[in-house]
C-alpha cells in the first residue's frame, strides 16, 4: 500500500453533503446543506450547534444510520455512502461503536453482561470475549462493578458501562451523541477526561456531539453547525 492510500484509508471525507426530509404536506426540511469535511484519525471532535443545526444528522449520516440526499461520506477509503441497508448494518457491527445520552442497558443484565453481548452478537470466542469484556470494564474504571446491575449503578457508571460495551468490538469510530445529557457538570467531565483516555489507548475517532460548553476543555477540535452548514 503506498503512503497515499494509507492516508487515505485514515479519514474520513465528507464531500458536499446535503440531507433533505420531505414530509407529507409540509416544505421539505433541509437538515444538511453542502457540507465539506475532512477528519483525521484518532482525534476526539466536538459537533456543536443548537437542536436542529444538524449535528446529529452529519452524525448520522457518516455512521450510515443515515444516507445523504445528494453527496458522498467516504470512511477510511470506503464510500459509505453506497451502502445498502443490510451491508450498512454490518459494517457499522464491525467499526462503529454507538453512545447516546439515555445509556440503553439492559437492566436485567449485569454490566458484564451488558458488555459481553456485543461480542456474543459477532460470534467471538468466549476466551477472547471475556478477556475483551475485563478489559473494557477496566478501561471505564469499573472492573470492580462487573456483576452489578443498572439499578445499582449511578448515572456516571451507567454510561460507563455503556462506553464499555461500545469499545467490545474494537471499532474505529465512536459516535456519542450527546453523552452527558443526564448527567451532572462533576461526572460530565469525568466522561469527557474518559473519551480522550481512550482516544489514546485505543487509537480510535470520536465525533460527540454536544451542547455542554465543558467539553471544550477536552475535546481536540470543536466544528459548529447552524441550520445545517458548518460555521467558523
Amino acid at each position: 500500500m503506498s503512503m497515499s492510500d494509507n492516508t487515505q484509508s485514515k479519514i474520513i471525507q465528507v464531500e458536499q453533503v446535503s440531507r433533505v426530509y420531505q414530509l407529507q404536506s409540509f416544505a421539505p426540511v433541509h437538515a444538511l446543506s453542502d457540507i465539506n469535511l475532512t477528519l483525521q484519525d484518532g482525534i476526539f471532535y466536538a459537533f456543536k450547534g443548537r437542536s436542529g443545526s444538524g449535528k446529529t444528522t452529519l452524525l448520522n449520516c457518516i455512521s450510515t444510520l443515515d444516507k445523504p440526499t445528494e453527496g458522498t461520506v467516504t470512511v477510511f477509503g470506503e464510500s459509505v455512502s453506497q451502502f445498502d441497508l443490510e451491508t450498512a448494518t454490518n459494517w457499522r457491527r464491525l467499526h462503529v461503536g454507538f453512545i447516546f445520552q439515555t445509556f440503553g442497558l439492559t437492566p436485567t443484565l449485569s454490566a458484564y453482561e451488558n458488555v459481553e453481548i456485543m461480542l456474543r452478537l459477532n460470534n467471538v470466542h468466549p476466551d477472547e470475549r471475556h478477556e475483551r469484556v475485563v478489559e473494557c470494564l477496566d478501561m471505564v474504571g469499573l472492573k470492580q462493578r462487573a456483576n452489578h446491575r443498572p439499578h445499582e449503578l449511578s448515572g456516571g457508571q451507567q454510561q460507563r458501562v455503556a462506553i464499555a460495551r461500545s469499545l467490545a468490538n474494537k471499532p474505529s469510530i465512536l459516535i456519542a451523541d450527546e453523552p452527558t445529557g443526564e448527567l451532572d457538570s462533576k461526572t460530565a467531565c469525568d466522561i469527557f477526561a474518559l473519551f480522550k483516555s481512550i482516544v489514546q489507548i485505543e487509537g480510535l475517532t470520536i465525533l460527540m456531539a454536544t451542547h455542554d460548553p465543558l467539553a471544550d476543555d477536552y475535546v481536540d477540535q470543536i466544528i459548529n453547525l447552524k441550520d445545517g452548514r458548518i460555521i467558523e
